[in-house]
């Protein structure tokens, strides 16, 4: 049997057991994220069949000409929506560029009253006509899912459970489809994806089509990940770790490139990177500042935050 290296909890438990399994759930996400960064989450209610549709239209659409994926590379949504070539986005530290292409889908749900809306259209692809509706079926259902685990990472931190519901209804999530195509000379100083942090509250991802996911434990070792099937793997992203002062640790995680003799094989991978309305203050909340853990950070909106990201990754100029 193949060792876990990162912890698993029952989603099903917190959203309809008791309230000893939802006690126990909020520790045990708790504990995960506090002593590795990464946990594994089973019967997390997005379909398999919904999964497999959406892995087999992000092939489809990763398969066609390139002239025709460039089509859909639209000038002024800094990749927020529709297609991004291969080469564009890098590490916030890094200036050599990732291996990877992609393809973005983003919120058309208006957000709580009070808030501006975000909204931009998202792209569909005449040659792949079911691509983004499928698509936008998955990022439903994980938005859904992802509304839970912060209902939980919530109640974790001692704050009302709704506390994120309002600011998450409408925000700027983003479901990504990654294609990693094959490597076909030695890279130069590139990997797939280099280390990084998320920008967001929590990400959310089903297994990709070839391993490769690695993530920097708590002893700076590098640690592979490989979900089990039907399992999502959730991590905290940097918005929730300013948000908290560092009390949840945004976990640095990476995408290697395979060994010389699998260079051929592609790699498909699928993140939901789930963000709240660009209003939400991201002040650290004041319980998570004291004495012994003083604020670390200067106060901003998660609109600006984002902003700001975008602009180191490349993604915005």
């Amino acid at each position: 049997m193949r060792k876990r290296n990162i912890p698993v909890v029952d989603l099903s438990k917190y959203v309809h057991g008791d309230a000893a399994d939802r006690e126990a759930f909020v520790a045990d996400l708790g504990k995960a994220f506090h002593e590795i960064g990464f946990v594994g989450v089973v019967n997390h209610g997005i379909s398999k069949d919904l999964v497999d549709r959406f892995y087999s239209e992000s092939k489809g659409f990763f398969g066609l000409p390139r002239d025709v994926k460039h089509k859909y590379e639209l000038k002024g949504l800094a990749g927020q929506r529709g297609f991004t070539s291969f080469g564009k986005e890098h590490a916030k530290q890094s200036e050599v560029a990732d291996l990877k292409e992609f393809f973005q889908i983003g919120q058309e749900e208006e957000p709580n009253e009070g808030y501006a809306s975000q909204t931009m259209d998202n792209v569909h692809i005449d040659e792949a006509p079911n691509f983004t509706s499928t698509g936008m079926e998955l990022y439903q259902a994980f938005e859904t899912s992802g509304s839970h685990l912060l209902r939980a990472i919530a109640v974790h931190l001692d704050l009302d459970e709704s506390y994120f519901d309002g600011y998450i209804k409408g925000g700027n999530s983003i479901l990504r489809s990654i294609h990693y195509p094959p490597i076909t000379q030695e890279p130069d100083s590139a990997i797939r994806a280099e280390q990084h942090e998320d920008i967001n509250l929590i990400t959310l991802l089903v297994g990709a089509s070839a391993g490769g996911l690695q993530l920097l434990n708590m002893d700076d070792e590098w640690m592979d990940i490989v979900p089990e099937e039907n399992e999502i793997v959730i991590n905290v992203g940097d918005m929730l770790q300013r948000l908290t002062n560092n009390y949840l640790k945004s976990t640095t995680h990476r995408v290697v490139n395979p060994p010389r003799e699998e260079w051929h094989k592609p790699r498909l991978s699928i993140p939901f990177f789930l963000h709240p309305v660009s209003e939400m203050d991201l002040t650290c909340l004041d319980r998570c500042v004291t004495e012994a853990n003083p604020k670390a950070y200067t106060d901003m909106t998660a609109g600006e935050y984002l902003d700001e990201r975008l602009r180191e990754i490349g993604l915005k100029k």
